[in-house]
């Protein structure tokens, strides 16, 4: 084995902070912030006041009216559009059409904006995945994308760096 590398000194210095930001993320149901964008999700629920949802099922997050919501994020220096699900389909659709998103905009790790659209606003997107869903046959379509560009023109600007 090799010897240690000279960074250790910085990450050991760096360490206690990360433990205490996720024993923060801990307090917000999020168990791992280095897996499935957690310490992400954490910045955005801290930002909004939105409260995770548990499970994997269902939307992501509600506010303190018990409003739910969808949450997606985006690093902009690896694509210009947002995942949505890899089985869309009508059911999922409707179950969307019932929430507002909530976009995240960032550049590797760092926050730019957080945007919000609702189910009107998404609708050009919903009956486009519902037409192609039928034209298919009934396959669901694999993670359907939501342009970065359309998300700014359309949605509502909550938080911006």
């Amino acid at each position: 084995m090799k010897k240690t590398h000279p960074d250790i000194d910085i990450f050991n210095t760096i360490y206690p902070n990360i433990i205490r930001l996720q024993e923060l993320a801990d307090k917000h149901g999020i168990n791992d912030i280095f897996q499935d964008n957690g310490g992400k999700l954490l910045q955005v629920l801290l930002l909004t006041g939105l409260e995770i949802l548990p499970g994997r099922e269902g939307n992501d997050a509600k506010d303190s009216n018990g409003k739910e919501y969808e949450l997606k994020s985006v690093n902009t220096l690896l694509t210009k559009s947002f995942s949505t699900h890899h089985h869309m389909n009508p059911t999922i659709i409707k179950k969307y059409r019932q929430v507002d998103w909530v976009f995240a905009v960032y550049e590797g790790i760092k926050l730019l904006s957080i945007h919000q659209l609702s189910p009107e606003n998404l609708d050009p997107y919903y009956k486009k995945w519902e037409e192609k869903w039928h034209a298919d046959g009934g396959k669901d379509i694999n993670n359907p994308k939501i342009p970065l560009k359309y998300v700014i023109e359309h949605g509502s600007v909550i938080y911006q760096v």
